[in-house]
């Protein structure tokens, strides 16, 4: 009987694991940061990556990682996110709190082709697809 219970739960838990990180085309790519709440950002090496079910982000100095999902209202969950605390010179302390917050305040997402528009009530960032995704996780 255990076994039976066993083997009927395992579509269950497969569904639940299909939730998390590729239910969109999202998966194994990469983004460059071309905006961050209007401003370019300090560092051009700015980017986030959707890499086997977890989201890494660098804005320049400090970095983010977790896990992510995108919700049938293309909202994306990210977290919980873990942090580096580095000291970092302005501007590149605020972009990376500004995209902090951006992320875990659940923003809305819009992606158009190679572009990509996060967008909760506090922040903005507007991104672009890099071409090769190992090219975003230079340094990571």
């Amino acid at each position: 009987m255990q076994r039976l219970v066993f083997l009927l739960a395992i579509p269950a838990l497969m569904a639940g694991c299909s939730e998390r990180g590729d239910r969109s085309h999202l998966a194994e790519t990469s983004w460059r940061f071309e905006r961050i709440d209007g401003e370019r950002p300090a560092s051009t090496d700015a980017h986030l990556t959707f890499d086997d079910g977890r989201i890494g982000v660098n804005v320049g100095c400090n970095r983010l990682g977790g896990p992510w999902r995108v919700d049938a209202d293309n909202r994306l969950y990210a977290g919980p996110l873990a942090q580096t605390e580095m000291a970092c010179p302005d501007p590149a302390w605020n972009q990376g709190n500004a995209v902090n917050a951006l992320l875990v305040a659940t923003p809305r997402m819009n992606v158009e082709g190679d572009r990509m528009i996060l967008q909760s009530s506090g922040h903005t960032a507007e991104l672009v697809r890099i071409e090769n995704a190992k090219e975003g996780r230079q340094g990571d």
